[in-house]
């Protein structure tokens, strides 16, 4: 019997024992030479890298549950198989004209893992890739929207990253919007997906057209990878709620102390610290934050606690001026719906009917029409009657 195979007959045992006495217990099977030899160290290497690997799994199956339960997106129980998705959407743009109502059936009700395998398989059946087969047939903004859907989200946002950082205005803040609600693996693999999509990376662009201050803050948001836990360390919450107060005090607003707690601290953390600012200085950081309400810098200041702390009271204000606007800001409308589906709409929806008094399907309606206001909302979740 091989020393391996010896291992894992006693696995049980040994894992109840001490090490320290593995030796002693098993010189007859030889077990002290295995337990110092490279081999036995290459295995618990291979442990570590194993339980990394798990640890890493269970964290992305528990966003993928919570996120379940705040989306709006509805899957069918039973799912049609993919080559029949790929033959219903061939079928919708043959003919004289596109059946819009059947592409927004098919992709409308399908998540990012399902959508991206339509993709694959379209492409390898038909020769076509689908998203040119759908900017061929759409237009307007129910091509944007449909577009966007279709994308996998890290390509979604490396799009939406790499047109901010061309048209960057007060009322775009998409970069610090990315940055700052997705999660830091999202983050990461949207900055793979910019890389490999612009062959350059997103911290270059918005280094390169950006300045001043937006540049010292949006540099360290697009660049952070968060610690997600729960953890709090209540100790420095105190002192960086402190630290904050005095540079707000001294209108020192770009001062590096602020930003690096705006864009390293974990979010737990940072809302312990604004937690302690407002006990112990009597306004939310916010509102102190408000010295000059048409300070471009201090907006996005604002615009960045918020979306740390309440992402649904920001995306809800996003939406609340675009439809309320005059000339409904169809971009606005088109990135949250489409970037929060799957992630948290509803209870950014019910926001939106606590702070408007006006369901969020409801002000769609009003204030779109068409295949848009249709897929729309699919993507919000409304059920007709």
């Amino acid at each position: 019997m091989n020393d391996i195979a010896t291992l894992r007959i006693f696995m049980v045992f040994v894992c109840t024992c001490n090490t320290a006495i593995w030796p002693e217990l098993f010189k007859g099977w030889r077990l002290e030479k295995f337990l110092n030899s490279e081999e036995n160290r290459k295995s618990n290497e291979a442990v570590v890298v194993q339980k990394d690997k798990c640890h890493e799994s269970c964290v992305i199956q528990k966003e993928i549950k919570e996120e379940e339960a705040m989306a709006t997106l509805t899957v069918p129980t039973t799912v049609p198989s993919v080559s029949e998705d790929c033959e219903q959407l061939r079928k919708a743009f043959s003919g004289w004209g596109t059946n819009e109502c059947l592409i927004i059936d098919i992709l409308g009700h399908r998540n990012a893992e399902q959508r991206n395998l339509i993709r694959k398989t379209y492409a390898e059946t038909y020769g076509e890739d689908l998203l040119k087969a759908l900017d061929k047939e759409l237009s307007n903004d129910f091509e944007r929207l449909v577009l966007l859907w279709a994308l996998d989200p890290a390509e979604r946002d490396a799009l939406l990253a790499n047109e901010a950082t061309k048209r960057w205005t007060s009322s775009n803040q998409v970069l610090m919007e990315i940055a700052c609600t997705r999660s830091a693996n999202q983050l990461l693999h949207a900055r793979q997906a910019y890389h490999a999509r612009y062959k350059k990376s997103l911290e270059e662009d918005v280094a390169h057209h950006t300045t001043g201050d937006f540049r010292k803050l949006l540099l360290p948001l697009v660049s952070s990878y968060r610690y997600e836990g729960e953890e709090v360390n209540m100790t420095l919450a105190k002192t960086e709620a402190k630290l904050l107060h005095e540079k707000i005090s001294d209108k020192a607003y770009s001062d590096d102390d602020v930003i690096r707690v705006l864009a390293t601290r974990s979010k737990a953390q940072i809302n312990a610290t604004l937690n302690h600012y407002k006990n112990e200085y009597g306004n939310d950081i916010n509102k102190d934050l408000k010295a000059d309400p048409k300070d471009e810098f201090l907006a996005l200041l604002r615009s960045t606690v918020k979306c740390l702390v309440y992402p649904e009271k920001y995306f809800e204000k996003v939406l609340r001026l675009a439809i309320n606007r005059r000339g409904t800001d169809e971009g606005a409308l088109t990135r949250v719906v489409c970037t929060r589906a799957e992630v948290d709409l509803k209870i950014i929806a019910d926001e939106y009917q606590r702070r408007n008094s006006v369901p969020l399907t409801r002000a769609i309606v009003k204030d779109t029409h068409g295949d848009y206001e249709k897929f729309l909302l699919v993507l919000a979740g409304h059920v007709e009657n």
